[in-house]
């Protein structure tokens, strides 16, 4: 089996995916999050860092576990007690090491959940939208089908129907996509001149801005949405240096 350094493949990744120059929202402390004894020859993929993925690592035989929402993600930074003790308490018994991307993945133009999401429903992408501290996540393209075509294509990639607003065209023809929680950026999405936007998942009066603004919009879960990115990415990894790897599937439905 092959094996490559720990700190090679983290500095490639980082590279790759442009971590020192990225914005984030701190808990997303993109990177290198947990060490290990300084080999891999396995990686594991997941959406999230939590304490089923980890056992799941372990029970894996994984060295390197790659995730999109990373240990402080939910919390933040916390004191090592209860689960959060737990978890790194399962990673340091097993020398599991953690990596994380979070919005470095979203936007990367290769390996991205946004990237993926569009290849996947066969977006012709013409462009970005959708800014955070400056730099844009989003992707936007052309795609003629109808409306329903979209629920068809978007329920085959992601293994789940949409939750359809459908108070734009019947026929789609502008589509952005961002990932995950986007409902704030709808607005953005109508700035764009956009008709259609796909995202995660929204807040209630988010209805209202889609339909009084004219977009259709699909929420097509938080996690499958970002499922797409990690796999991906840790595919790509893994062909490069010649390693193991395997995705851990831990939908939360949302």
């Amino acid at each position: 089996m092959a094996a490559v350094s720990l700190h090679e493949l983290v500095s490639y990744l980082d590279q790759y995916l442009d971590i020192p120059n990225f914005p984030d929202y701190p808990g997303a402390a993109n990177g290198l999050q947990v060490e290990n004894g300084g080999t891999v020859e396995k990686i594991a993929a997941c959406t999230d860092a939590c304490q089923a993925t980890i056992d799941a690592a372990a029970d894996a035989g994984a060295d390197l576990l790659v995730v999109h929402h990373g240990l402080f993600w939910g919390d933040g930074l916390r004191p090592l007690t209860e689960r959060n003790y737990g978890r790194v308490q399962k990673l340091i018994a097993h020398d599991i090491a953690v990596y994380s991307a979070h919005l470095p993945l979203d936007a990367h133009p290769e390996v991205g959940n946004n990237a993926r999401l569009a290849d996947g429903i066969g977006l012709r992408v013409m462009g970005r939208f959708a800014e955070y501290e400056g730099r844009a996540i989003g992707l936007w393209g052309e795609l003629e089908v109808s409306r329903q075509e979209l629920v068809r294509r978007l329920q085959t990639l992601l293994g789940r129907e949409p939750l359809l607003i459908p108070t734009g065209p019947d026929h789609v023809r502008r589509v952005g996509i961002l990932s995950g929680g986007g409902a704030a950026h709808i607005a953005d999405a109508r700035a764009a001149g956009l008709d259609t936007y796909i995202t995660g998942e929204g807040s209630h009066h988010s209805y209202f801005d889609a339909q009084e603004w004219r977009l259709n919009v699909y929420y097509a879960g938080h996690y499958a949405t970002e499922t797409l990115g990690v796999q991906a990415l840790v595919e790509h990894a893994s062909k490069k240096y010649g390693l193991a790897w395997e995705f851990i599937d831990h939908p939360t439905g949302l």
